[in-house]
């Protein structure tokens, strides 16, 4: 259970210029902030408990000062863009799921906000002008390595780069999330190029994996208020977990969804089973022994670990026929 978050935010030399700063820590104004050289000297120092941090998470104000655009990860789906590309505005996550690979990714488990906004989005506009395939717009994840639309009541990243797609006719972007909060969306225009993907998992999974995360009651209503106001919606049943009884879990959970949403006005589906870079995946384990999803016998390949081949490949071919009860096969995308 979380202590307390966000009662320090630590604030790099440099970081204070940006007006992303300043609104920041307007809504935070009983943080205590302490002023640091290199958030680095912070967020990636040796010796940190990640899970001990995760109790009551600190806030990190930097600039990112090296890449800031990133060919699109080959354990992600595409959905068919060749311009595949994904940010990370913000490292870490409000929430603590067993099996997320930012545990093994990040030495700590406090938050990074990069403030130079700005910079983010002039690196967008050379990305879409260089893009390999100029006849296909450029495919932007912004929402991999944190959750935007969790946050976005204290970082407004996520409503602030749905009007900047909106400006770039050549530009299609993927909101991913686990949160209820669709409020901070409520008087946004929707648009077709805004892609807002909802990860859903059975409650037997949610309750046991997903620390912190809205109930999946809360997730459904927050994507009924979206597909109301006209947001285009993937739903990203991704990772499937292998637990007891997990083909009759998730196909009674893949008729309750689409028994309360209507499938006509989803966008598109993602179906993919638990995988994670094999080193992160060791770190991981080194660190927790509480949690019985990391401890089954995987496959090491191509530096994944997952699900061995023939194991993964009947999970996703008998989900997706059930999913095909409910959408056209050329709307489900799956990695297996």
């Amino acid at each position: 259970m979380l202590l307390k978050r966000f009662s320090h935010i630590y604030l790099e030399e440099g970081a204070e210029a940006y007006p992303l700063t300043r609104n920041i820590l307007d809504r935070l104004p009983n943080s205590t902030v302490v002023s640091v050289a290199n958030y680095m000297d912070v967020f990636g120092r040796s010796g940190q408990n990640f899970q001990m941090q995760k109790q009551s998470p600190k806030l990190i104000l930097a600039r990112k000062k090296d890449k800031l655009i990133y060919d699109g990860s080959m354990a992600s789906q595409s959905f068919g863009y060749r311009n595949f590309y994904y940010n990370s505005l913000l490292l870490n996550c409000v929430y603590n799921c067993d099996y997320c690979y930012l545990q093994g990714m990040y030495p700590s488990g406090n938050m990074v906000v990069f403030v130079n906004e700005d910079d983010f989005y002039q690196a967008t506009l050379k990305a879409i002008d260089f893009r390999p395939f100029p006849e296909e717009p450029l495919y932007l994840c912004i929402s991999y390595d944190t959750d935007l639309l969790a946050y976005e009541n204290v970082v407004p990243y996520a409503t602030r780069f749905i009007e900047f797609t909106r400006e770039n006719e050549d530009l299609v972007i993927e909101i991913r999330t686990k949160s209820a909060n669709w409020r901070p969306l409520e008087d946004v225009l929707p648009n077709e190029r805004c892609i807002l993907a909802w990860t859903l998992s059975p409650p037997e999974v949610a309750v046991k994996y997903e620390k912190l995360t809205p109930s999946h009651d809360q997730r459904i209503e927050a994507i009924k208020q979206c597909l109301d106001r006209g947001w285009p919606v993937r739903l990203c049943f991704d990772p499937v977990l292998k637990i007891d009884n997990w083909e009759e879990i998730y196909g009674s959970f893949f008729k309750d969804v689409f028994k309360r949403l209507p499938a006509e006005k989803i966008r598109d589906v993602s179906l993919g089973v638990f995988r994670m870079n094999a080193d992160y995946f060791k770190r991981i384990k080194k660190q927790r022994t509480d949690s019985d999803i990391l401890f089954y016998p995987f496959e090491n390949s191509q530096s994944f670990v997952s699900y061995p081949q023939d194991e993964r490949s009947y999970m996703i071919e008998s989900l997706k026929a059930v999913l095909l009860n409910y959408l056209p096969a050329e709307k489900i995308e799956t990695w297996t």
